[in-house]
């Protein structure tokens, strides 16, 4: 009694004030003005027809290059370039997408997962009193409550505890989390709550104890980043857009205005990288939504203009599913260096971020070993000391680059905004900069408003509020059962389907291959230790996936959960793949040196194979240690560091010994030391 008095007591003091300021003089106008989300409201505005199947990638380059000219011409794959070509398309605009790799292949797919208003952004709002930062985090919490609606399969909402080691932080962090909630109003997901010492310890466990005070739960949404931002694009193609992944933008078209004599942006020149072939598109209008690489895009418009984009990396790692439970979150509001660290479930994995560093401007971002133990560290700090977190426990990491951005309308240009920015140049090339994933559908909206005043294109209002994207129409919380109790698939396997694909599981389900087992009946795993079916490999080719990385990384999530794991993948999904694509056995040798080339830099593996010194404490002499090594790399011919079941079994087999691979598992799992699934040259030496 004595703890929630404390709490209760102080928040009043001055609270109230700030409460009405920030918080009851929006609540009543939110409430009328979205007072419910209705989906099928959304369904009935829109009067563009949406067909039951999206085009094959050959059809949509094929209208890409015969339609004359296309209304509104989007030029980048990432949440807010496919949300503009949704936003676009719904209103009956003819809508083309251009996107240099793959979907969702740079920023989108290297998020914190997330659906959230931001937390620190109020806490500076309120701090600084600055209007555009609570606008941002009130918009965003409008949003949250319509991605999680329109992708019910791909996202939910996750409690997020926040631990109180101070007794004076108490009533503060619990007045901003209150805040929080009234400016959500009648979407806020669930009421914050403050437990206790023993009662937060009941609920994460792993936490440190010492000193702990108390602890703050609030609720934000979380969801698959890469699998959103392919439906935004799938439901956009089911509408009509002609969307086209690998294909590239070389330069923009110009025409000279009869009436005004200046140049206008007319369209691009373009080249399907896949086939090496080039050809124009011509558009009414051009919108450039590519997220770090906005200035290389305004920068073919005009050479002069100066940078807006002021890129920083972020950095995520993936540790196993036992460092947090399997329902609840954690939030460091405080870190060393003044950073917030989040600490997450995420598909029975745990995902610790992000850092914030400024970087510059690449499509194959490298996540660093500072970055990596910086996160180490903090996460050291929260949990108990019987948790030894390890070094070897990371399973992967990544880097994503967020796109801030300096308003160039703005009289302070050095200013970072931290909400998003539209312009259009004197050529009228549309930019839509900034921002951040919750509000992808907002800023597409803003973007395609603008486009629609700048070049006089004939349309009406946005109609993406409540619009169901791609797998949300035939979804249910027990789908999973449907599909178990249908095809026979383990039920592992048909809740991941079901909550990756939605009512287009049954889809999976029809082409998963009969195993010979008793049971599961079909459905053939990837890799014993997760989910993912063979039938998703040919299912993510007609999702318009056409390289390996598209499938070890954005279709499925094999190289953002484990890397050893998605390395071990990979022949048999380049088999799969080259079965569908006609692909050469040179291609499929291509193929495998690129993905585990995209492992290894982008996801993790070298940043490991660096730290593997002969630094260990082992009790072995020179001439001893130069033998073992010798003997280390005869399994490890592919030079990667360490030493897989696939290696095991490849030497095994060159020698004519066969063991079953239970047992081998079973050896290497005492092998492996740290237990990441792989045997590294410390861990064969000290053994």
């Amino acid at each position: 009694m004595a703890f929630r008095k404390a709490v209760k007591g102080t928040a009043l003091v001055g609270g109230g004030a700030i409460a009405t300021v920030f918080g009851l003089s929006q609540f009543s106008q939110y409430r009328n003005k979205h007072g419910t989300l209705g989906h099928v409201q959304a369904a009935e505005a829109v009067t563009v027809p949406i067909k039951n199947d999206y085009p094959t990638r050959e059809e949509q380059i094929s209208a890409l290059k015969t339609i004359s000219e296309f209304d509104v011409l989007v030029i980048g794959g990432g949440a807010t370039g496919c949300g503009c070509a949704l936003d676009a398309v719904t209103r009956g605009l003819k809508t083309a997408l251009l996107e240099r790799y793959d979907f969702s292949s740079g920023t989108s797919s290297r998020s914190t997962k997330l659906i959230h208003g931001g937390v620190r952004y109020l806490q500076k709002a309120i701090m600084k009193l600055d209007v555009e930062q609570y606008k941002m985090v009130k918009e965003a919490l409008e949003e949250r409550a319509n991605l999680l609606e329109i992708a019910p399969h791909l996202s939910a909402p996750l409690p997020i505890m926040l631990p109180v080691y101070k007794w004076w932080q108490l009533p503060y962090y619990w007045l901003g989390i209150k805040l929080y909630d009234l400016v959500a109003g009648s979407q806020c997901l669930k009421s914050s709550y403050v437990l206790s010492k023993s009662r937060a310890l009941e609920h994460f466990p792993m936490l440190r104890k010492d000193e702990l005070v108390g602890a703050i739960v609030y609720y934000d949404g979380m969801h698959n980043d890469a699998r959103m931002n392919l439906a935004i694009a799938l439901t956009a193609a089911r509408y009509g857009a002609a969307t086209a992944n690998y294909t590239e933008v070389l330069g923009l078209l110009k025409t000279t205005d009869a009436a005004t004599g200046k140049q206008r942006v007319r369209g691009v020149r373009c080249r399907d990288v896949l086939t090496g072939q080039e050809f124009d598109v011509k558009a009414k209008c051009v919108i450039n939504a590519t997220g770090p690489f906005t200035d290389s895009v305004r920068k073919m418009d005009d050479q002069e203009v100066p940078n807006i984009c002021q890129p920083s990396a972020g950095v995520h790692i993936v540790m196993p599913g036992y460092y947090s439970p399997d329902n609840m979150g954690l939030l460091d509001p405080a870190t060393s260096d003044g950073r917030v660290i989040f600490f997450l479930p995420w598909e029975k994995m745990t995902i610790a971020g992000t850092t914030d560093s400024p970087t510059d401007v690449t499509s194959h971002p490298i996540p660093t070993e500072e970055d990596i133990n910086f996160i180490l560290n903090e996460v050291r700090n929260y949990l108990g000391g019987d948790v030894e977190v390890r070094r070897g426990d990371v399973l992967a990491a990544w880097s994503g680059i967020r796109p801030l951005v300096t308003d160039p309308n703005s009289k302070d240009t050095q200013s970072i905004s931290r909400n998003h920015v539209v312009t259009i140049s004197d050529s009228g090339l549309v930019t839509i900069a900034g921002g951040k994933w919750t509000t992808y559908r907002a800023m597409a909206q803003d973007t395609i408003d603008a486009a629609i005043q700048a070049h006089g294109l004939k349309a009406g209002s946005s109609k993406t509020i409540g619009l169901q994207l791609q797998g949300a129409e035939d979804w249910s919380p027990t789908l999973y059962i449907r599909l178990a109790q249908d095809y026979g698939l383990e039920s592992e396997v048909a809740q991941h389907l079901a909550s990756t694909y939605g009512g287009k599981a049954f889809d999976v389900a029809k082409i998963a291959q009969v195993t010979g087992k008793r049971w599961p009946i079909v459905g053939k795993r990837l890799v014993s230790e997760f989910p993912y079916i063979e039938a998703e490999v040919v299912y993510g080719v007609k999702e318009y996936a056409r390289t390996a990385v598209d499938m070890i990384s954005r279709r499925t999530r094999l190289a953002f959960l484990n890397v050893q794991a998605a390395e071990e993948a990979l022949p048999r999904i380049v088999d799969i793949m080259g079965k569908e694509l006609n692909w050469t056995e040179q291609k499929k040798k291509e193929e495998l040196e690129d993905a585990r080339r995209f492992l290894y830099y982008e996801m993790g593996y070298k940043v490991k194979s660096d730290q593997l010194t002969d630094s260990s404490e082992i009790s072995l002499r020179p001439a001893d240690i130069e033998r073992y090594k010798k003997r280390f790399h005869m399994f490890d011919k592919d030079k990667k560091g360490f030493i897989t079941i696939l290696d095991v079994q490849r030497v095994l087999e060159s020698i004519s010994v066969q063991i079953a691979e239970n047992t081998l598992h079973d050896i290497l799992n005492e092998v492996d030391l740290n237990k990441n699934g792989q045997v590294e040259l410390n861990e064969f030496l000290q053994v």
